[in-house]
């Protein structure tokens, strides 16, 4: 090779060693330009299935706080327990291992013991009393209250906002149309101490039974009846072998969309403002899809062959008194007066 055509090879060489890395070096300034933000994705998990309101209420959160962020910030949805029931969300969402999630406040109970107060029997007089709780300053007070554990530690959890589960109810495969009806019966109720304090308190036998497992149990008799909301026996198919659903209205347990506390710390004030504005419009919208959601239910089961009784409530409150004044104590008996104090459209 004569010694022209080699510095022609050297040179050519090193032109595409500096134009690589000139390039290397513009794209990582334009990456760190103000307002030039990689997107960040959050993890979501829930246990629910594709087709239940709550679903389509976080599908849509995700949509708006997408759409509001600018594409920032987007939401990676996990449902249908694929990353384990609720209990383990929420110790993911503790490890920082997840981002968001949605439970019911009675299992809340077990992780934040102020939360038990809303499984206290007929803690909410109907449903104005309850979103008038919940979308008041006492709900955003008990939404902080999340953060923290009962011994002062730090849960870590952040409360983001609470979404509709309706009223549980008795549905069994007897007729029960009055508190006494319900003695002598086994009862499948959640592991909730406050629930089965007030099957016990009743008349019932209160039989905490795995919700996966009550249809068979069900079926085969070992247990007369559960409590639930209308929506939860139907996808479940429970009214097939319960044919009465007394509407008593005995609890309202919130379902609550909570984030960890960790990546929540992550976030900016502006990213923060998003991401509460973006629940706040999904909370508003699953009302509307849970109401919906509710009513078509109750057709499935009338015409499936269920009885619907409307009881008088006032019977089955004044029953469960001694289940309520059991559980009345410290921070819980605090908070429970401070939520009859409210009044219904306040």
């Amino acid at each position: 090779m004569t010694k022209g055509k080699s510095y022609f090879w050297v040179g050519l060489l090193i032109g595409v060693i500096l134009t690589s890395f000139t390039y290397s070096y513009l794209g990582r300034k334009q990456l760190s330009s103000p307002g030039q933000k990689s997107a960040r994705v959050l993890k979501m998990a829930h246990g629910l299935p594709v087709t239940h309101p709550v679903h389509e209420a976080i599908m849509f959160f995700a949509k708006r706080l997408e759409e509001l962020s600018g594409g920032q910030l987007s939401i990676q949805v996990y449902p249908s327990g694929q990353l384990g029931n609720e209990t383990k969300c929420l110790e993911q969402l503790q490890l920082g291992t997840l981002d968001l999630t949605k439970t019911s406040a009675g299992v809340m109970g077990n992780f934040v013991n102020s939360m038990k107060v809303f499984s206290v029997p007929y803690i909410f007089r109907d449903e104005d009393h309850y979103w008038s709780v919940l979308d008041g300053k006492l709900g955003g007070e008990l939404l902080d209250i999340l953060a923290v554990q009962d011994s002062g530690a730090l849960s870590g959890f952040k409360g983001v906002c609470y979404y509709d589960s309706g009223s549980r109810n008795f549905y069994t495969n007897i007729q029960v149309k009055k508190p006494a009806d319900l003695k002598g019966l086994k009862i499948r109720t959640m592991k909730d101490p406050v629930a089965m304090d007030m099957v016990q308190a009743l008349g019932g036998s209160p039989t905490p039974i795995p919700w996966g497992e009550l249809y068979t149990a069900l079926k085969q008799g070992v247990v007369d009846g559960a409590e639930n909301n209308p929506p939860s026996i139907v996808s479940s198919r429970h009214y097939e072998a319960c044919k009465f659903l007394a509407m008593d209205h005995h609890s309202r347990i919130p379902d609550i969309v909570l984030m960890s506390a960790k990546k929540w710390d992550t976030l900016s004030l502006q990213e923060q403002g998003w991401l509460m504005d973006a629940a706040e419009e999904s909370k508003e919208l699953q009302k509307k899809l849970w109401k919906k959601a509710s009513d078509d239910a109750m057709d499935v089961m009338r015409k499936n062959g269920v009885t619907i009784l409307d009881v008088d409530t006032a019977l089955f409150k004044k029953a469960s008194m001694p289940a309520v004044e059991k559980n009345l104590h410290g921070k819980i008996k605090e908070l429970y007066e401070k939520i009859q104090s409210v009044s219904s459209g306040e």
